[in-house]
């Protein structure tokens, strides 16, 4: 195997499959990245056999073919400390492969190709496509709600629901839940699939990364596949059954309260600073015309702001975590938020009224 390839076009590609790559591996191979080299094709992947990146590069100057793995991240630490436009050489030289860059040389140890566990994948019983801002965008509005390590694992990914005509992502840790759906052509009959943390986030930097328009999904019953132009990313799904969201949607509120988004994720804001660490409560009291907000901490520091609002109901105490209020509002885009409460001890319900597509809730704190 050898090869001359620019350092920009190498770069991107080594740290998408390099995301995979854990620092603590229980076998020496999965710190490595696979090469594979063909007629001007350079194929890089990584592992860390929960998901899987391939990233494919064209055009590449390859005079000898073959396939070797390398340690990931010194040869993307090599990458990044060459100058700009720097071109690299890599040739396989018995077990160790030489990069060569101007005056720099170095040898990398490798390990043999074919004990590289790829993820089988298997046949493909559903399949979507999405444009990559519609899926930018379910993920963007959703994702921030998931638990981190949550003995309920499930919690610990993102639901996606492919019913007739739409396509819904949906993110709980227990306290806060946020959906959002895109409409969705040719879809037929109702799937259920949990995608867990990690590859949520893999999947958000593909999607950054990717010039394409459209995304394909692909899904088997313990897999999933993500296709978008050169780069394919395969991940193990959550085998759990996912509790039914719908029944923490809050109905019936009869108190609506309509305000301007960033006037009051701004007065949150500041409020925020001088809230408890821990529990992050604020206060807030809903009166005719006003919403008052009030937080404070051990150190007997507080803070208390007052903005305008469209609300003509009764007066009403509570207190939420402050932390999910700010993530909701963020996430939003429109001008206008809806808040839709009960009593005290009921979620909030918050909507962007000229959007029905997304909605949060959020569960009250104990004042």
């Amino acid at each position: 195997m050898k090869l001359v390839i620019n350092r920009e076009k190498l770069l991107e590609p080594l740290q998408l499959a390099c995301g995979v790559v854990e620092r603590r591996q229980t076998s020496p191979i999965l710190s490595n990245l696979l090469l594979q080299t063909e007629d001007g094709i350079v194929v890089i992947v990584g592992t860390d056999q929960e998901v899987e990146v391939t990233v494919e590069l064209q055009d590449v100057a390859v005079s000898e073919g073959g396939e070797v793995t390398v340690p990931g991240r010194k040869l993307l630490d090599i990458c990044r400390s060459l100058p700009d436009a720097a071109d690299l050489t890599l040739n396989l030289e018995g077990n160790r492969v030489a990069v060569d860059s101007g005056r720099f040389s170095s040898h990398l140890s490798t390990l043999p190709a074919e004990d590289f566990p790829f993820i089988d994948f298997g046949d493909a019983q559903t399949t979507i496509s999405l444009g990559r801002d519609d899926l930018a965008r379910l993920l963007q509005r959703t994702t921030f709600a998931m638990a981190q390590q949550d003995v309920r694992y499930f919690f610990n990914g993102v639901l996606l629901e492919v019913e007739e005509g739409q396509v819904r992502f949906v993110a709980t840790n227990g306290q806060r839940l946020a959906t959002s759906s895109v409409a969705l052509d040719g879809a037929e009959g109702k799937h259920q699939y949990i995608i867990p943390r990690k590859a949520v986030g893999e999947l958000s930097r593909i999607i950054a990364d990717g010039r394409e328009a459209t995304v394909s999904l692909e899904f088997t019953g313990n897999h999933m596949r993500v296709m978008l132009g050169h780069i394919t990313l395969i991940t193990k799904l959550i085998d759990a059954t996912y509790p039914d969201y719908t029944r923490a949607i809050p109905v019936g509120g009869d108190k609506v309260v309509t305000a301007d988004r960033r006037v009051l994720k701004e007065a949150l804001t500041r409020t925020a600073i001088l809230s408890n660490e821990l529990y992050r409560n604020v206060r807030l009291l809903l009166s005719e015309g006003k919403l008052d907000m009030h937080a404070n901490n051990p150190q007997q520091e507080e803070a208390e702001e007052s903005i305008t609002i469209d609300y003509a109901g009764p007066e009403l105490e509570i207190g939420f975590n402050v932390s999910y209020l700010i993530e909701a509002l963020s996430v939003m885009e429109g001008d206008i938020v809806r808040l839709t409460l009960s009593d005290p001890g009921s979620a909030c319900l918050i909507e962007d009224p000229d959007e029905s597509e997304s909605l949060f809730v959020i569960s009250p704190m104990v004042l």
